[in-house]
């Protein structure tokens, strides 16, 4: 495995990787690697002849510095799992590389970043968007892999490959989750025990949700009965919880069971932001 730090070593592999015919994958993250990840990897390396998993905490899709300050970080840890998991290239920047002057530049995605999570977390996905096109731009992969669980910023990147003609294909995953549902997040390993006991009552409230909307209940009377199982959760507060269109983001006020739907949640146990969606139709 080859662990690079600088743009311009990433840059000199991916050159040579390319002049050999081979295909190459991008799984961007985090870092503090989880099943969720892993299941990226694999299917990078079932589909591309080589794979990137980049590990970077963008300090700019932060608009909460105390967040950034602890999210967890553990590389040396990462780079076991990586090694391990037979990954070929890790890249790991150091956020002075890839931002070494002023970053002033403003993409504006105009309803996409003012809805669910862009309302609740300003900046957000400007940043995510600037990250993602400095990667596309270094890695130039084939494939860019990523998960379910934040499906809206899988909807942003697909806008954004879009308009600016990338020519990298995305491919999003379906949400790998532990026993008892609730979907891996770096952020649960900052749940104490007591938290996580009641951490994956989020996705029982998405299933209930999908269950009550499939005996044909309103979008309206649904969000009613979402709110009232999450206020009767001690230990949990509730952010938002939105049934949408899958692609566009668009609140639903009917359900036709042939559309692509999905419910998405996110708020509080404890100090920890979590948030789940799964997809009706599923």
């Amino acid at each position: 495995m080859v662990v690079c730090q600088k743009i311009h070593e990433i840059k000199r592999l991916i050159k040579t990787t390319k002049s050999e015919g081979k295909s190459i994958g991008l799984v961007p993250t985090m870092g503090a690697l989880h099943a969720g990840h892993l299941s990226l990897l694999n299917a990078a390396r079932n589909s591309c002849d080589s794979v990137v998993c980049s590990i970077f905490v963008n300090p700019l899709q932060f608009n909460n510095k105390e967040d950034y300050h602890n999210y967890p970080v553990d590389f040396q840890e990462d780079l076991k799992i990586l090694e391990k998991s037979g990954n070929d290239i890790v890249f790991m920047p150091e956020a002075g590389d890839m931002y070494p002057e002023s970053h002033d530049i403003k993409l504006d995605f105009q309803f996409l970043e003012k809805t669910m999570e862009g309302k609740f977390r300003p900046g957000h996905f400007n940043g995510v968007a600037l990250a993602i096109i400095k990667f596309l731009n270094i890695v130039n992969p084939d494939m860019i892999f990523l998960g379910q669980k934040d499906m809206q910023q899988a909807v942003i990147v697909r806008k954004l490959l879009s308009e600016m003609s990338f020519q990298t294909e995305l491919k999003v995953l379906p949400t790998i989750r532990e026993s008892d549902g609730l979907a891996f997040s770096s952020r649960n390993k900052r749940l104490t025990g007591a938290q996580r006991s009641v951490a994956s009552n989020f996705y029982n409230a998405l299933t209930l949700g999908k269950e009550l909307l499939s005996k044909g209940e309103s979008p309206s009377e649904v969000s009613n009965k979402v709110e009232v199982y999450i206020s009767s959760i001690q230990g949990i507060s509730l952010e938002y919880f939105e049934i949408v269109d899958s692609n566009t983001l668009e609140s639903k006020t009917a359900v036709n069971n042939n559309e692509d739907i999905s419910l998405c949640i996110a708020g509080y146990v404890g100090e920890i932001r979590l948030l789940d969606n799964i997809i009706l139709n599923d």
